[in-house]
């Protein structure tokens, strides 16, 4: 039997329209499958968690069977409470479906202490950058006699003088004293 032949046989219909009518029986039942199981059209709220302490949303968020995960905590923000909440993903609004996970960043309890390394004795231009890539703020600048020019001969915060290895907060601002290039 040639291959026209076969193609023009009632066999070949019969299996071709087989194929078709499982193929459509299969996709209407697929279609009705996807649209039960994954609550088309049905949809939740997100709230707006923004500055809410953890008992606050918790309960929130176990009212409208949404679930969430703490994301992160490790930055802090002065104006926020501890333990609040600084973000949220998806945003507020948003629509989601139940069960949906919320992402969440706290505000943590406080600053870390950082340990303050050897600055004396450099340039002020390394100095600068040693301390902002720690996350210390850099302050102000008061000259004295020294020969060594725009070198930190002392950083202070607040008045107090630091030295190395002393521990400070994230953020805090640190003032320097340099020498003016003369003796």
């Amino acid at each position: 039997m040639s291959v026209l032949n076969y193609l023009l046989s009632k066999s070949f219909f019969k299996t071709s329209f087989r194929i078709i009518l499982t193929a459509i029986i299969f996709f209407i039942f697929l279609v009705f499958f996807l649209r039960f199981n994954t609550r088309h059209g049905d949809f939740i709220l997100v709230p707006d968690l923004i500055g809410k302490n953890t008992e606050e949303f918790q309960s929130e968020l176990h009212e409208l069977d949404l679930q969430y995960i703490i994301s992160d905590s490790g930055n802090y923000n002065p104006e926020f409470k501890i333990n609040s909440v600084l973000a949220q993903i998806p945003e507020a609004n948003a629509m989601v479906k139940q069960g949906r996970k919320i992402y969440l960043t706290l505000n943590a309890s406080d600053f870390e202490m950082i340990q303050i390394p050897k600055i004396t004795g450099i340039t002020v231009r390394q100095a600068k950058k040693t301390i902002e890539s720690l996350g210390f703020i850099f302050g102000e600048i008061e000259y004295v006699d020294d020969i060594a020019r725009d070198e930190v001969i002392l950083i202070s915060h607040d008045g107090n003088e630091l030295n190395e290895g002393d521990y400070l907060k994230r953020t805090s601002i640190i003032d320097f004293k340099l020498g003016n290039g003369k003796q």
